[in-house]
């Protein structure tokens, strides 16, 4: 096909796919050797790979196309480690984002770095792609440097009016779990889900056990009632091999109740762990989830259903 395009056009089109092939092989590689060296959660995978993949890229791409090439290569570099993954692929959309953030940055800037080159009539190498990536360096070290990192423990608390008596909702939450309830769209994602559980009760050392199926990598999370008392009750994990603990790490899980006019104010707390980094994107991102997750416990464990 080739033949019916210039030289030069046809140089343009074999450098842009030789740095597609140079940027997908460095990220490749990149990304073994942090799995290797167990830092494949860390900021590195979120920041420094698009920032390699980019800057390979940017730098074989048309000067006033810089960033529609590293858009171009990012996305095509997605959907083939989406066909990888299988249904690790909730994590790809997870990370998108800040991925196009990254890829974006990087071709903003070779672009302006060759409009002032232009202006200025000479050639010479890109050196704005290049800082950009040394500036990505520093916030792509979190979590893999020893002591630098943020704050990872975090609690978020969801409350809400259940439409029942203390006793009755107290009832519900001593029964067997039961997740027939529609999830919230956003657990939907391709997140674990419910499935086979077992355990009851309220009283201190009582488990709970719930099935997290996800692919070919299912898990369970086991908890168990640490502190009971009237209106409260506080589960800790025991175990848990479910496909979270790539993300996040429960510390606990506490359920206070109370009547209300109109009925029993409910409130879910669930205390965690964050495991991904960088924190000022994950951060807000796991709090959100989180957040949805202990509202659905609300309306599955806790509200009682007609006819009980």
């Amino acid at each position: 096909m080739m033949e019916n395009i210039g030289p030069e056009k046809a140089k343009a089109e074999r450098r842009r796919l030789l740095g597609l092939i140079a940027g997908a092989t460095v990220a490749s590689v990149a990304f073994r050797l942090m799995i290797y060296t167990n830092t494949q959660h860390t900021a590195l995978v979120f920041v420094g790979i698009p920032a390699l993949l980019a800057v390979a890229v940017a730098y074989t791409g048309e000067p006033r196309s810089a960033t529609g090439t590293v858009l171009r290569a990012t996305t095509l570099a997605l959907l083939i480690a989406a066909i990888v993954m299988g249904e690790a692929t909730v994590c790809l959309i997870m990370a998108a984002p800040i991925i196009y953030l990254v890829a974006i940055l990087v071709g903003v800037s070779s672009d302006r770095a060759a409009k002032r080159r232009q202006r200025e009539g000479r050639a010479g190498f890109a050196s704005f792609p290049a800082l950009v990536l040394l500036a990505a360096a520093v916030p792509a070290m979190e979590g893999v440097v020893p002591r630098f990192e943020f704050p990872r423990e975090a609690a978020v608390t969801v409350t809400r009016v259940v439409s029942a008596a203390p006793d009755e909702v107290e009832y519900a939450l001593a029964g067997p779990m039961r997740f027939d309830r529609p999830l919230p769209a956003f657990l939907r994602l391709g997140f674990p889900t419910p499935a086979a559980t077992e355990g009851a009760g309220l009283r201190v050392g009582d488990r709970r056990s719930v099935v997290l199926a996800h692919g070919h990598h299912p898990g369970a999370l086991v908890m168990a009632v640490r502190a009971a008392e009237p209106g409260r009750a506080l589960f800790v994990p025991v175990s848990d091999d479910s496909y979270v603990t790539h993300w996040l790490a429960w510390r606990s899980a506490e359920v206070r109740w109370r009547g209300v006019a109109g009925g029993t104010e409910v409130r879910w707390t669930l205390r965690y762990r964050r495991r991904l980094d960088p924190a000022w994107y994950f951060g807000p991102l796991e709090r959100y989830g989180v957040g949805v997750a202990a509202g659905y416990l609300v309306d599955a464990l806790a509200t009682p259903r007609a006819g009980m």
